[in-house]
């Protein structure tokens, strides 16, 4: 497996279009730091539905996956994340481009992913990570990809990385790519 990118490129890469990333300033005020991490008046197109806490344990790998119809907002609260991204949108102008960047705790930020770009969160450490959506979940919306398809062109520091079962199982892009083409499932609950 390749090296993943330096710390000085991650934060120099170009993202795929509709991605953004916001530094989040904290306030000191003696022993209390506050920090927003959203506000409707951002130029964010996520209006979350839905807020999620996540912990996760160190040398973990979720993803990767695509929406077709809701967007991703998220941050990390405490440790580091190393975030993937892969535009499978066949519209877009960075159609098939790949990035990586650094998301630490320490110096917050926040990252919002459009419907059609593949993400991947890897955690060489234990981390806690905020992350809302834009609809409610529906299994018709959750599609995966092998985290290690070549296709993706993602570089991960870990060769064998902690997945959830789904995450182990997950099916090639080719597949996925024929996923992501198909209509969104009405009968299961999407609006």
């Amino acid at each position: 497996m390749a090296d993943p990118l330096s710390s000085a490129e991650l934060l120099t890469a170009q993202l795929p279009t509709g991605v953004s990333l916001r530094l989040l300033h904290e306030q000191n005020d003696g022993p209390v730091r506050m920090t927003q991490i959203y506000r409707r008046d951002w130029p964010v197109e996520v209006v979350p539905v839905q807020w999620n806490l996540v912990n996760t344990t160190a040398n973990t790998l979720r993803g990767v996956h695509v929406h077709r119809a809701h967007w991703d907002y998220l941050f990390v609260v405490s440790g580091e994340m190393l975030i993937g991204l892969h535009d499978m949108r066949p519209d877009s102008p960075t159609y098939r481009m790949s990035a990586q960047r650094r998301l630490q705790g320490e110096s917050p930020c926040s990252i919002a992913v459009p419907p059609g770009v593949a993400h991947g969160f890897y955690f060489a450490s234990a981390a806690t990570y905020f992350y809302a959506v834009s609809r409610y979940w529906t299994p018709s919306d959750e599609l995966g990809c092998r985290w290690d398809d070549p296709e993706l062109g993602l570089s991960w520091p870990a060769a064998e990385p902690l997945l959830s079962p789904r995450d182990a199982t997950a099916a090639g892009y080719a597949d996925l790519m024929l996923a992501l083409a198909a209509p969104l499932d009405r009968a299961a609950g999407d609006s």
